[in-house]
């Protein structure tokens, strides 16, 4: 009941007088957050204010309150989506939870359509320096699909071998967003906020010998950044990524709404 357009359904069948207000009423009282157990409050309230819904955190939570989490959150939210689910505990969850599906690669669980088209104008392409960043460029990808965003990706083309990237402009160019993925030194949003004209969202990676400090140094690369246009989130947060390009294109295309 959380999404804009079925709560304006609602509304408009209590003034037409289909649906009595007492019925309105308990469809919306668990509209700002809904207990689950002693452990959790699903905050359902959180599409209608910021586009987005809730994301499960799957560390440090156990299989069966992941399993409680999304049968609450399933008939409130066009998607429900687990991240960081190792196939162990998925293979658990699969057998609680119906119709759940596994993204291995960027270990998302969700709970959505078969198939998302894209509802929003525009493109995100995502970039990995490395075979190795794959885990994290792969969970800003499936947020991004799942989210209803259009992605393209481009894999292994980091500043050891420069010519990968050049040889692929052509994505720089057709993007309206960049998400930028690397470990080591973590050179390539630089190069990247070089060639291209839209945002780029840098997102290091944990990835690299012992002075990559568990990705501390490719994150403060990032920071010191000499190229202008760059946006930097945390260590490994593939998803925070696809969320911060999903806003920038949502927005964008609000800004289009208001001026026709």
């Amino acid at each position: 009941m959380t999404q804009p357009e079925n709560l304006q359904s609602l509304l408009q069948a209590v003034a037409n007088g289909k649906i009595s207000p007492d019925l309105a009423l308990e469809s919306l009282k668990n509209l700002a957050y809904e207990s689950v157990g002693e452990f959790a409050k699903i905050d359902h309230h959180r599409h209608l204010r910021t586009g987005f819904p809730e994301v499960i955190w799957g560390p440090g939570k156990t299989p069966d309150q992941i399993a409680q989490i999304m049968e609450i959150m399933r008939p409130r939210a066009s998607v429900v989506m687990a991240t960081r689910i190792a196939p162990e505990i998925y293979s658990i969850l699969q057998k609680k939870v119906r119709g759940l599906k596994y993204y291995d690669l960027a270990r998302i669980c969700a709970l959505s359509p078969d198939e998302t088209p894209p509802r929003f104008p525009g493109e995100i392409g995502i970039l990995s320096a490395g075979t190795a960043d794959l885990p994290v460029a792969e969970e800003a990808a499936i947020t991004a699909e799942l989210y209803g965003f259009r992605v393209q990706r481009l894999w292994d083309v980091g500043v050891a071998g420069i010519h990968r990237l050049l040889n692929n402009l052509h994505l720089l160019n057709s993007a309206s967003v960049l998400i930028v993925v690397a470990g080591m030194e973590g050179a390539l949003p630089s190069v990247v906020a070089g060639l291209a004209d839209c945002p780029i969202i840098a997102v290091p990676t944990s990835i690299g010998y012992g002075a990559n400090f568990a990705g501390l140094a490719p994150l403060l690369t990032m920071l010191n950044s000499c190229a202008a246009g760059v946006g930097v989130v945390n260590i490994d947060n593939g998803f925070g990524a696809a969320v911060l390009a999903g806003q920038i294109l949502r927005t964008s295309q609000k800004l289009v709404e208001k001026s026709t």
